[in-house]
């Protein structure tokens, strides 16, 4: 079994409710969910929008491997409503996202799957949740906790 954690986003419709829908997706489709983090009300990040967000990180436990993942969390975000992912770092209102942040300690770099995610460092959207859950989980990249990207970009 793999550990994984996701981060989940949404600014549309009733935003507890699509947080909760997917948690409970994650669940059925990925594997248990060890811990979740408080849900955080953020502004948008790379894009202007009237809708705030709400945010949240969890830890799962699975079988799958990364590629499974990928594609189990675009399916959940289609069956959620989610119509059409980031491309080049255009970003638009949605429904829900699920990113996959870290996937044990593995590094991909492939043009469709990215672990860990490229933009965690930068994102406090991101990294509040994480160092909830996770304060001391090691980025395999940089070799700083999450508990130190946070506090280096607050």
């Amino acid at each position: 079994m793999s550990t994984v954690y996701l981060g989940l986003g949404t600014n549309l419709g009733d935003k507890e409710v699509q947080l909760r829908t997917a948690v409970n997706e994650i669940e059925k489709r990925i594997g248990r969910i060890m811990i979740l983090s408080a849900f955080y009300t953020t502004i948008p990040w790379g894009f202007t929008s009237e809708h705030t967000f709400l945010n949240a990180a969890c830890a799962v436990e699975t079988s799958l491997n990364p590629y499974e993942l990928l594609s189990v969390t675009q399916d959940i975000e289609k069956n959620l409503g989610r119509k059409h992912k980031s491309v080049d770092h255009h970003y638009a209102d949605r429904w829900i996202d699920i990113d996959i942040l870290f996937f044990d300690q593995i590094i991909i770099h492939e043009a469709d799957l990215q672990i860990p995610h490229p933009l965690l460092t930068k994102r406090d959207f991101v990294l509040k949740p994480l160092v909830e859950i996770a304060p001391d989980l090691v980025h395999p990249i940089n070799h700083l906790t999450i508990r130190k990207l946070w506090q280096g970009i607050n």
